[in-house]
């Protein structure tokens, strides 16, 4: 089979595996969203994606995907899809990715807002965006400021500088469990989270939870958004350098 064939076998299957672990879930399947992770991967790959349905991408690199995001919509200037930063942002690409970023799922500190806030307004007076960016938290499940994240007794005063800024909307929670631990135990644990930060924030209903090799445990505790790339592109290609 060729690339297109390869991509089109992948996403039925996975479709099928999210559909059956939102039945066994007791949950919707059109109420979680599969977001298709492109980062590494070629442009080509997302109008394959494009032209199976997806309507929704997730990259992690700000240069990568500004220079795949340009020539993408280059070639369907109409297309009508949205784009997700999921990848950990530094403060001085903000200003890129609020040219393109639909919603972003790691915002991790009071900086990082302020810089976001701030390129985004900047991009609505400038004409290249026309809506609020959607800020998705991302939750520290291990307190390792090494593998990002707001540690819980710092999330409620992050989310309310988020609320005080009229260019960005809050979306939701995002969190990856920690290296070696139980998944299923996590994302149970990440519920609870979610739950209770609901009661006070009742519009940020996402919950962006879940990979390849996890998505069921997640959709089992009420992810919203499952990122999945290798079981829809194969194992990354070695990055160049």
């Amino acid at each position: 089979m060729g690339r297109a064939e390869d991509i089109a076998s992948a996403l039925a299957s996975v479709r099928e595996r999210l559909s059956s672990a939102c039945v066994a879930a007791g949950r919707d399947p059109a109420d979680v969203q599969l977001l298709p992770v492109t980062k590494f991967f070629p442009e080509s790959d997302v109008r394959i994606l494009y032209d199976l349905g997806c309507r929704e991408f997730g990259e992690s690199r700000e240069q990568e995907a500004s220079s795949k995001i340009d020539t993408f919509t280059s070639k369907l200037p109409d297309a009508d899809v949205r784009w997700h930063m999921i990848g950990h942002l530094q403060r001085n690409k903000a200003k890129s990715v609020a040219r393109w970023a639909h919603a972003i799922h790691s915002v991790d500190s009071p900086r990082l807002v302020t810089a976001l806030g701030k390129a985004t307004t900047i991009a609505i007076d400038e004409g290249q965006r026309t809506e609020p960016l959607e800020v998705l938290l991302q939750v520290s499940l291990d307190d390792d400021p090494q593998r990002g994240g707001v540690p819980l007794d710092e999330l409620e005063e992050l989310a309310a500088q988020v609320e005080s800024t009229s260019a960005l909307t809050l979306s939701g929670l995002m969190a990856v469990p920690p290296l070696g631990s139980d998944a299923e135990t996590q994302f149970e644990r990440l519920a609870v989270i979610h739950d209770s930060f609901r009661e006070r924030h009742p519009d940020a209903i996402n919950l962006s939870s879940g990979m390849t090799n996890d998505l069921e445990h997640a959709v089992r505790h009420g992810s919203t958004c499952v990122r999945v790339g290798t079981a829809l592109l194969g194992s990354r290609p070695i990055a160049s350098k």
